[in-house]
């Protein structure tokens, strides 16, 4: 399928989103994956009002076992740098899952190419050609990326490139730690909004508090990490 396999967790949100009544193009929207996948794996699993997603990996499961193996010589054992080209995979699927709890699914996937890509760099037709998915959706999970300061793209003569550095995780942290200061200052104004002195407010104020704590703590972190990794810290401690 375009994009790769559908995972289990895949079917689930397709599953979650046929009972909220989202459309297919929705559906594949959250997903980032084509229409067209979308209603196929509906389609050959249930239709809209039979879809399960455990049975529709059961039954996925069990036609993959009845397709006849392909010729020894057509996967290769091993690439260019001595790897398991299916460990490989497995482990970008088993990443990508992980990153995907917190970016949009081809957001996830993208970065996921270029932090185990040996140059840290690829093309857009790099990126197409690996995910098998629309130079649409690729221009999308990058402009996500770039705007949270995770890729940086250059022009390479007539195509664009796009980068990633030693200091994304350090960025990438940056991003939860805004997000832990957002939810510090929405929830205090709820102290506010309850009225103070209220066991309302109150709870609310701890809350705050706590999240107000945490969001320093991450941005300490995320600074010692920095200095750590570019040599100018102390990482004695």
């Amino acid at each position: 399928m375009p994009g790769g396999h559908l995972t289990y967790e895949d079917r689930r949100k397709i599953a979650e989103g046929l009972a909220e009544g989202l459309a297919y193009a929705e559906i594949a929207r959250r997903l980032g994956r084509p229409r067209s996948t979308i209603g196929r794996e509906i389609a050959r699993n249930g239709g809209p009002h039979g879809y399960h997603a455990a049975r529709a990996q059961q039954a996925t499961e069990w036609r993959a076992r009845r397709r006849p193996n392909p010729p020894l010589s057509t996967p290769a054992l091993v690439d260019a740098g001595g790897r398991d080209p299916q460990a490989v995979r497995e482990y970008e699927q088993k990443l990508t899952g992980l990153m995907s709890g917190g970016w949009p699914p081809m957001a996830a996937k993208v970065l996921v190419c270029l932090l185990t890509s040996d140059s840290g760099n690829m093309t857009v037709a790099e990126l197409i050609e690996r995910l098998r998915v629309s130079p649409a959706s690729i221009s999308k999970a990058v402009g996500s990326l770039e705007q949270l300061g995770l890729v940086k793209r250059e022009r390479d003569n007539r195509r664009e490139r796009y980068f990633i550095d030693d200091e994304v995780w350090y960025r990438a942290w940056l991003v939860g730690t805004r997000s832990m200061a957002m939810w510090a200052d929405t929830i205090r104004e709820g102290v506010e909004v309850l009225g103070a002195r209220t066991p309302a407010s109150t709870r609310l104020h701890t809350a705050s508090r706590f999240f107000q704590l945490l969001s320093s703590d991450m941005a300490r972190a995320a600074e010692h990490y920095r200095q750590t990794f570019s040599g100018t810290g102390d990482d004695t401690h």
